[in-house]
Order: structure tokens, then C-alpha cells, then sequence
């Protein structure tokens, strides 16, 4: 007779609702506090700078459209975390959860950093300053640190 095993615990489907998550609430804090509040940047101010109305109008358009996609991604990773929940097999781990929603905002933040900022110029951290590169670099490193802190409490949520 076989000894009783424990069923098989599976954390990606945790995993992948936290990354989700994460990148949809880190680009709501970019469009929020970066775009809104503080008002650094719009989403095309690096190629069309909001210095009339219509260029103004046409930057919160698109400013609107990434809230959008922020939203979508938001929404996608709660269905994922509320199927997750409900199954025998998904562990119950804050940590695994916590580590994937900084992977995804820090993800977000690589990922938007790298190609908005650097490869295509549609905008910088903060654009209206001679020397861009200080606070962009700051922005990815900030990322780097959220990707590090993630996995370390993926890993620590294996225990």
C-alpha cells in the first residue's frame, strides 16, 4: 500500500495574479502621481510637448489610453487572484502574493522605463529638464529593487 501523499501545491496561478496586479496598480501610480499630481510627464510629452491646448488635449487622450490598459491589466489580475483563491491546490501565501505584485510593478517599471522612455523617447520621468537620464535611471533602478524584493518574497513564500 502507497503512503498518503500531500496534494501538489501549485503558486503560479498565485504568482501570475500578483504580476498582473502589480504592473496594473505601479502604472496606475505612474499615471497618477507622474502624470496627474506632480505633473512631470504625459504619456507623449517627450514628442509632443503640451504647450497648447490641442497638443495639451491630445496628450491626455493618450494619458487616457494607458489608464485604460493599466485598468484592463488591474482587473485581469483580480479574476486570477479570484480564481486562484478558490482552488485546493493554490497555496494561501501572503508573501507569494506581496513577491508577485512587486515583480509587477517592478516589471512595469523596467519595461515602460526601457522602451518609453529610453528606446522610443515618448516621454521621460521628468520631462522638462535638460538632462533626462538622472531620473530615468532612478525610475529603473527603482524597478530593479521592486524585481529583487519580489522574487526574494516568491522565495521566501516557498517555506
Amino acid at each position: 500500500m502507497q503512503p498518503l501523499r500531500a496534494p501538489a501545491r501549485h503558486r503560479t496561478p498565485l504568482v501570475a495574479a500578483g504580476i498582473l496586479l502589480g504592473a496594473g496598480l505601479g502604472g496606475f501610480v505612474d499615471g497618477i502621481v507622474l502624470h496627474q499630481i506632480l505633473q512631470w510627464h504625459n504619456m507623449l510629452s517627450g514628442q509632443l510637448p503640451p504647450d497648447t491646448l490641442v497638443r495639451a488635449k491630445v496628450n491626455m487622450y493618450w494619458d487616457g489610453l494607458f489608464h485604460a490598459a493599466v485598468w484592463v491589466l488591474t482587473a485581469v489580475g483580480l479574476r486570477l487572484l479570484w480564481s486562484a483563491t478558490g482552488r485546493a491546490d493554490v497555496p494561501h501565501s501572503g508573501p507569494t502574493l506581496a513577491g508577485g505584485l512587486l515583480l509587477g510593478w517592478g516589471l512595469f517599471n523596467v519595461v515602460e522605463g526601457v522602451i518609453d522612455h529610453e528606446l522610443l523617447g515618448l516621454h521621460h520621468v521628468y520631462e522638462y529638464t535638460p538632462n533626462h537620464l538622472p531620473a530615468d535611471l532612478a525610475f529603473l533602478g527603482f524597478g530593479v529593487l521592486l524585481l529583487a524584493g519580489g522574487w526574494g518574497l516568491v522565495q521566501a513564500g516557498r517555506q
